[in-house]
């Protein structure tokens, strides 16, 4: 293949992502999709792997990886945490599980000057906050769809958290919204449940249709 960018290596790997955007495939595919000798499509796909960009299922085929699916996420999700921030006046966040930690992806801060913050990329517990509940999936199954927490994680912060349902029924991220408790007061699951939840729904619908 001819060269785009004048690095070659990158620009077969990025080949490799452009043909995996189409769903998951085996490595005769991926080397049918790219016109790539098989042991370099297998070399980079591997490569891919290790840096998150690619991951492979249950029956070895490779797809796009956890790395690009959360920035993929965090970019279809923002109009929804936008509109949530405006209905709370709070900060919001976007986690996604990574092994035993929780990862934002996206964050909003709220426009009142003491306020929540949590940085994009911040790499937090999975076994403290209403966010970790809910990528941890314990949120009972005849419950109010979404979790809260008090001062877990943090003395004087509360929050509340909803699913994010992807395609095969798993939860894939946790919508939340976070802040002072003088404003979020102690149950912050009912001040705030029903646009976290219309917010979840709306960022699944959006990955759903990718």
């Amino acid at each position: 293949m001819g060269s785009v960018s004048g690095i070659g290596v990158l620009d077969k790997a990025v080949s490799i992502l452009d043909a995996l955007e189409a769903g998951p495939r085996g490595l005769g595919d991926l080397v049918a999709a790219t016109g790539l000798p098989r042991a370099t499509a297998h070399r980079l796909a591997v490569a891919l792997e290790v840096h998150g960009l690619v991951a492979r299922d249950p029956d070895g085929r490779f797809g796009l990886g956890p790395r690009l699916t959360a920035l993929e996420l965090a970019v279809l999700a923002r109009p929804a945490l936008e509109r949530l921030r405006e209905a709370t006046g709070e900060s919001v966040q976007l986690y996604v599980r990574r092994g035993d930690r929780r990862l934002c992806v996206s964050s909003l801060e709220s426009p009142h000057g003491l306020r929540t913050i949590v940085a994009v990329g911040a790499s937090l517990p999975l076994d403290v906050g209403s966010a970790g509940k809910v990528l941890r999936g314990v949120l009972p199954a005849e419950g109010p769809g979404w979790a809260e927490s008090v001062e877990e994680r943090e003395r004087g912060v509360a929050s509340a958290s909803a699913p994010v349902i992807g395609r095969g029924g798993d939860v894939v991220a946790a919508v939340s919204v976070s802040g002072p408790i003088e404003r979020t007061t102690r149950s912050p699951g009912q001040r705030y449940g029903a646009a976290l939840v219309e917010a979840a729904q709306a960022v699944g619908r959006e990955s759903a249709g990718r």
